[in-house]
């Protein structure tokens, strides 16, 4: 049998359900948890008030079938920085793993620390808005809505950013080491600042041509880079061309062949050698030959070019 209305759904101000935050709201998710079950899809039951945490008093705290204990904070209003400091407090002190803020108005900063604490840490957050609903004369109800909990994605994008960051790491002590160890063959480098990412140059002698040491996981490799700035696409090319006529003097004095790379459609091009057998994910005690190798690749290099740059007089 089909109805022949439909009720408008309206918003209640939650103050006039519940009265006060503690005594009224908290008593009343306590007796009433499914309602936050089904919303978040978590079977949380023997819910308890007020546990201690250290020197705090948890809202809620109870127990969930696939993620142990967890904490519930509640707050009827806008989300605020200290809510947020007492939810991570209450986790590490109950030593729970899930912690659920329920909040009347999320702010964006809150909930993108909700999911950079998803992403970054162990234990699993949800930040819930709450609202108060009726239709018509019907008693108000509560609606949750999930605004950002954990998954199989944010974790994923977690470890991720976690394998960045640990890449940064070994590789500013990657080119620490390299710089110091080349200083004893040459100079090229040894002003330059260690950086994080996977290469460090150094002036050829001219603008926009640069000797750069370049590393990924598993490979090293030197070059010359060419790239004089924007819309210079044609003075790259004619550089790497006439370097190019005299490919052979340059390999030869080189001692070895030189991988001369021009891109069409892209305005940078270069000359390189590589190295394969390991990159800065090696093991540390291979660090050493690993860069010695390169580094007298470059010095190689340098050598080998610098005559041919000198005769362009391309100029500082």
């Amino acid at each position: 049998m089909s109805r022949t209305s439909v009720g408008k759904l309206a918003r209640v101000d939650l103050r006039e359900v519940w009265v006060h935050e503690a005594k009224d709201f908290t008593q009343w998710l306590q007796k009433n948890i499914d309602v936050l079950n089904e919303a978040l899809d978590l079977n949380l039951s023997n819910v308890n008030r007020e546990q201690a945490g250290g020197s705090f008093n948890v809202d809620l705290v109870a127990e969930d079938t696939d993620r142990g204990i967890v904490i519930i904070e509640n707050q009827l209003e806008k989300s605020n920085h200290d809510h947020l400091g007492k939810l991570i407090t209450y986790l590490t002190a109950v030593d729970a793993q899930a912690a659920i803020w329920i909040v009347s108005d999320p702010r964006p900063e809150h909930v993108a620390a909700i999911a950079w604490l998803n992403e970054s840490g162990s234990a699993a957050f949800y930040m819930v808005k709450v609202e108060a609903v009726c239709i018509g004369d019907s008693p108000a109800a509560a609606l949750f809505t999930l605004i950002v909990g954990p998954s199989q994605e944010t974790r994923d994008a977690g470890q991720a950013k976690k394998k960045i960051a640990e890449s940064r790491i070994i590789l500013k002590d990657w080119w620490t080491t390299v710089i110091e160890r080349s200083a004893k063959v040459n100079r090229l480098h040894a002003h330059i600042t260690p950086s994080d990412y996977t290469w460090i140059g150094a002036s050829a002698g001219a603008r926009g041509l640069n000797l750069n040491y370049v590393v990924t996981q598993d490979e090293r490799a030197a070059e010359l880079y060419i790239d004089r700035g924007k819309n210079s696409d044609d003075e790259n090319k004619s550089i790497f061309e006439k370097l190019l006529a005299h490919r052979a003097d340059i390999e030869t004095a080189f001692g070895e062949a030189l991988s001369w790379e021009w891109q069409e459609g892209r305005r940078a091009c270069r000359i390189r050698h590589t190295q394969g057998g390991g990159g800065y994910r090696s093991p540390k005690d291979k660090w050493p030959f690993l860069q010695d190798v390169i580094i007298k690749d470059m010095d190689r290099l340098d050598k080998a070019i610098r005559p041919h740059l000198q005769q362009l007089k391309l100029g500082t």
